[in-house]
């Protein structure tokens, strides 16, 4: 899955066949804010967002930052999987060590 960040529009952005699907974000500080899933007209193809979410997942990680899902659709993905809950603990363990920086969920 080719994922762009469009830093103008503030959202990663994917491309479907049917239009674009987009996550809008908005940053403060060391946080990055999950707000809005805009998908095309009758896309719902759950398992594709599920996927995209966790290749955001992936680059919050690498790039320091602490993930806050807003839209309530984002949170229960995040509750739901613990997976990335556990990566997250794991990375905040080992940031802490490495380089006393923290990596947290805040739901």
């Amino acid at each position: 899955m080719e994922i762009k960040d469009n830093t103008f529009a503030r959202q990663f952005e994917t491309i479907v066949e049917n239009g674009l699907v987009a996550v809008e974000y908005s940053f403060q500080e060391k946080k990055i804010f999950l707000t809005k899933i805009n998908v095309p007209d009758e896309f719902e193809d759950e398992v594709f967002i599920s996927n995209l979410l966790k290749n955001i997942m992936e680059i919050a990680i690498e790039r320091k930052l602490k993930v806050v899902p807003i839209l309530p659709k984002i949170v229960v993905f995040f509750k739901k999987k613990s997976s990335l809950q556990r990566v997250a603990s794991t990375w905040n363990t080992i940031i802490k060590k490495e380089a006393n920086l923290g990596l947290f969920f805040l739901l």
